[in-house]
């Protein structure tokens, strides 16, 4: 199972979309013993983050995210849950997607990203201890790259670059079809990696997914 709420009183238009708070959880079976015994700790992930009311995409970074809540009570599970949210800076998390908006990756820098990403999975282990993760499917590199051409809010519209939000929600866009367990990971993972390609945009440094 998984839920989101959206709190309609904290929002932000980015890049003409109109960000909402969110906060919500997951509950995925697959990762507890069913058979352990009454009272044993279960795993819970929960999340606060903002929501693209443009299209459902979900904006989270680490920061607002909880991999896995470990609790064997309604009351730890809220203690838990209360202090991600309380710890959550909101104005923060706004300024790192704002910073997306004024970068952009041309064509080719583009084509490299994508083309650099389908060779992750096969990488040396030892490779990709020196790179940033990526944890998407080919499939979802593959659902990037077709968005980057006819996704109707965040395609490159005639351009030849387009801006680091809009990749960034391009890639947000195909964690839709991560299964439940995977979401979540993604969704951060979808930050971090442009975050990194950020970084490399603003201070020459060299990054493997661009060079």
């Amino acid at each position: 199972m998984a839920f989101a709420i959206e709190l309609d009183n904290v929002y932000q238009k980015m890049d003409g979309n109109l960000l909402k708070l969110s906060v919500g959880g997951i509950k995925a079976y697959n990762q507890d013993n069913l058979y352990n015994s009454k009272g044993a700790a279960e795993h819970f992930h929960f999340f606060v983050g903002f929501q693209n009311t443009v299209c459902c995409n979900l904006c989270i970074w680490t920061d607002g995210m909880k991999q896995s809540i470990r609790a064997s009570s309604t009351e730890q599970l809220y203690k838990e849950i209360r202090k991600i949210i309380e710890e959550y800076d909101a104005v923060n998390h706004l300024s790192a997607l704002e910073r997306f908006t004024n970068l952009e990756l041309t064509e080719h820098q583009f084509a490299q990203l994508l083309g650099r990403a389908r060779l992750y999975n096969f990488l040396p282990v030892e490779k990709k201890r020196e790179i940033p993760t990526l944890s998407f499917t080919d499939t979802q590199i593959s659902t990037v790259a077709d968005s980057y051409y006819n996704d109707e809010n965040f395609s490159r519209n005639g351009s030849e670059s387009i801006s680091l939000w809009k990749l960034y929600s391009l890639f947000t866009g195909a964690n839709k079809s991560s299964y439940i367990d995977k979401f979540l990971t993604r969704g951060v993972n979808a930050f971090q990696l442009t975050d990194h390609i950020a970084e490399a945009l603003e201070t020459g440094e060299k990054s493997w997914f661009l060079n």
